[in-house]
């Protein structure tokens, strides 16, 4: 079986400042990697990537600031010499409520963030480098993008979109450079606080492997997906839940068998 081992790779990861971005390079650092961390602010990053290691550097980029995103694919080749794997991590919610409640400029930040950045990003580092020498991109997604549920449908459409994303650059740069998504469920992060805070026990009976996931959960997928023992993988979701999407399946079907004996 081959390991994921990134002995000599060089690995960009945005929003890791916290949360799964920190652990996702935490986990790529971990497997021998370079590490790039970015954040809003410089100040952030850089503390970050001093919980990290002594291979990793944090640079301040906002996810959407294209002249900051060029600068730091830049910095980071002049560092390491290469851009093996990107993790687009960086997203945002500003958008609480019905869908149809949402002004233009929540909606244009949610999909900013969240969709366009992960494109900016990816068409950076494959011109700079993987376009000629190959690499994974691993994007991050949400259960949300594969359900419906109140409240968060502005996030849940851009994860979706996202989630389409990752299956079209899988096909537009195949074979050189692979391309997937991690899907979490409700994982404890500040992003997700009003999923879990206030009812973390009643969430954690909901998931049938008994918690709500941990940062680490998702960073050992990521680093999985950006290794080379995912090589025949691309084009892929995978979901990274304690089995809350199928739980809510099951809860859907007896739901719909009880109003149907009625």
């Amino acid at each position: 079986m081959t390991e994921a081992t990134l002995a000599g790779r060089t690995a960009i990861v945005t929003g890791a400042s916290r949360g799964i971005g920190l652990a996702a390079a935490a986990a790529l650092h971990g497997a021998g990697a370079n590490v790039v961390l970015t954040s809003r602010t410089e100040e952030a990053a850089v503390a970050a990537a001093s919980s990290v290691g002594d291979r990793a550097l944090g640079i301040g980029a906002h996810a959407t600031d294209g002249a900051a995103a060029r600068l730091c694919v830049e910095q980071t080749l002049e560092r390491f010499g290469s851009i093996d794997i990107l993790v687009n991590n960086a997203g945002t919610n500003p958008a609480f409520g019905p869908v149809l409640s949402q002004d233009h400029g929540r909606f244009a930040k949610t999909m900013d963030v969240n969709l366009w950045a992960p494109i900016l990003w990816s068409k950076l580092a494959v011109e700079a480098w993987m376009g000629d020498h190959g690499g994974s991109i691993v994007n991050t997604a949400s259960i949300g993008g594969l359900s419906v549920g109140p409240d968060l449908g502005g996030y849940h459409v851009s994860k979706a979109a996202l989630i389409h994303l990752t299956k079209q650059l899988a096909i537009e740069l195949g074979p050189q450079i692979r391309v997937n998504a991690v899907a979490p469920g409700v994982v404890r992060t500040r992003l997700a606080e009003a999923l879990w805070k206030e009812h973390e026990p009643a969430v954690a009976d909901r998931t049938p492997l008994g918690r709500i996931g941990e940062p680490d959960d998702v960073g050992s997928a990521i680093c999985f997906l950006a290794s080379d023992a995912s090589s025949w993988i691309t084009g892929e979701t995978l979901v990274i839940d304690g089995g809350q999407m199928i739980n809510a399946g099951a809860a859907a079907d007896a739901a719909m068998a009880t109003a149907g004996s009625h």
